[in-house]
């Protein structure tokens, strides 16, 4: 797995098959995230907002048919949009 900084509040994680359930759901418990882009070869095959994220029933069905297209992918990119940080007091 390897990690790119895309910007301010934005990150992109290149991740093989068998990664990317688990990468998705680690950061969707991170609590920051605003909003999960997944791509394979340049196209979209996934994204989820941060309204759905805080719902774990609605979430779950997304999560089982990643699974199972990841199955046949090789390699995927996930693009994160992270809510901004407030500055910190000093």
């Amino acid at each position: 797995m390897s990690e790119q900084q895309s910007g301010p509040g934005r990150e992109s994680y290149h991740v093989s098959g068998q990664q990317v359930v688990d990468k998705v759901k680690e950061l969707l418990h991170e609590g920051n995230v605003r909003r999960v882009k997944i791509s394979h070869e340049g196209r979209v095959v996934l994204e989820i907002p941060l309204t759905v994220a805080g719902l774990g029933v609605l979430i779950a069905p997304m999560l089982a048919a990643l699974g199972a297209f990841v199955a046949l992918a090789t390699e995927c990119t996930i693009e994160v949009e992270r809510e901004a940080q407030p500055p910190s007091p000093r």
